[in-house]
């Protein structure tokens, strides 16, 4: 417990962030009101990929190369994730690919890892959102999501102007960046990895089928539980295991209880706009506590403007199925990971204690 909030006290590194805090918020306004007056569903697109680009500091050295990889690849994810959502073998390859991509990705330290949790839930929101509007083609869904990042780029240029810096700051050496990643990724022993590796692709593969089996609506709701609660640090405990799904489920709950309570898409903006710049300036800089944080406001931003928010109990199902399948697998991780110790220390035992050669007078 103590741990806990030291990590919840001290979560974010160096003083706020106001004004990588304003982009955000501008950056996810203008789409937002757009979509308010307009009703059309693609400035939704737009938002998600204008809140994509703003997780990036564009005051940092990397802020705008890393603004514009969030960009490019949360573009290609969320179409994927729409392309697919009409095939179930299709959709379950692509979220096995995206949970082993994930797994790979966290190797490199809890940055890659950060990259890599923003383009699954992209790519969840693609497959989650596909047959709820007027959008059928996924060129146009990433074409809208590549515009509200490019705004946000565009406030970001605005702000480094603001300071004085270069628009376009001096790039490292490729090597240098990676020989820092390839350090991270030798510290991770090889057989602890392959298994988180098998558990996030199975999980999310699941997850990902299931939507597509059933039809359910808002599935997005199952697949993010699922990507939020395996990314908890579980281990090797199934307690932890059971108190991720529990904090992950309960959380849901109160985002839904959250929008139930509203039921107002304007009532919905005015709120989310000032926790999208509060959320940017004290960004969390623990990995578990970022992907809570980026979580609830991907979701809440794709729920923005939804107009059937009475119809919570299908939210809440959904929610309750992906924290069972990431439970489910949770367990069958945990005894394949004592079958293979079990296996390790049988095959340890004849080295370490030999038998000793009968003498013969």
């Amino acid at each position: 417990m103590v741990k806990l909030l030291r990590q919840v006290f001290t979560w974010q590194s160096g003083p706020p962030a106001w004004g990588p805090a304003m982009v955000a918020m501008l950056g996810c306004a203008l789409p937002l009101i757009l979509g308010l007056f307009s009703g059309h569903p693609g400035f939704l697109w737009a938002a998600v990929g204008a809140f994509q680009a703003a997780k990036a500091n564009p005051l940092h050295r990397f802020g705008m190369l890393r603004m514009l990889l969030l960009i490019g690849l949360g573009a290609w994810s969320a179409g994927l994730g729409f392309w697919g959502a009409d095939h179930p073998l299709i959709s379950l390859g692509l979220f096995a690919v995206f949970g082993f991509l994930l797994a790979w990705l966290q190797r490199f330290g809890a940055e890659a890892g950060k990259l890599g949790i923003g383009l699954a839930i992209c790519l969840c929101l693609g497959q989650g959102q596909h047959g709820g509007g007027n959008l059928t083609n996924p060129y146009a869904v990433a074409m809208l999501f590549i515009l509200g990042g490019l705004w946000v780029t565009l406030l970001a240029f605005a702000l480094r102007g603001v300071h004085g810096l270069r628009m376009w700051p001096r790039m490292p050496r490729l090597v240098g960046i990676l020989k820092v990643l390839r350090r991270h990724a030798q510290r991770q022993p090889r057989r602890q990895w392959l298994l988180h590796a098998a558990n996030c692709t199975l999980a999310f593969s699941l997850a990902g089928l299931t939507v597509e089996l059933f039809q359910l609506p808002r599935g997005y709701w199952l697949t993010i539980a699922v990507l939020a609660t395996l990314q908890l640090e579980f281990q090797g405990s199934l307690v932890r295991a059971l108190q991720a799904s529990i904090a992950s489920f309960c959380a849901a709950s109160l985002l839904i209880y959250f929008g139930h309570s509203l039921q107002s898409p304007p009532v919905m903006v005015a709120v989310m706009l000032p926790l999208i710049a509060m959320s940017r300036a004290f960004q969390a800089n623990h990995y578990g506590l970022f992907v809570l944080q980026t979580t609830l406001c991907f979701v809440l931003l794709a729920e923005s403007l939804s107009q059937d928010w009475h119809l919570g109990q299908v939210r809440v199902i959904n929610t309750l199925i992906g924290v069972a399948i990431a439970l489910a697998v949770a367990l069958l991780m945990h005894w394949v990971r004592h079958y293979v110790n079990h296996l390790l220390a049988r095959k340890m035992e004849p080295a370490a204690n030999p038998e000793k050669p009968v003498s013969q007078e």
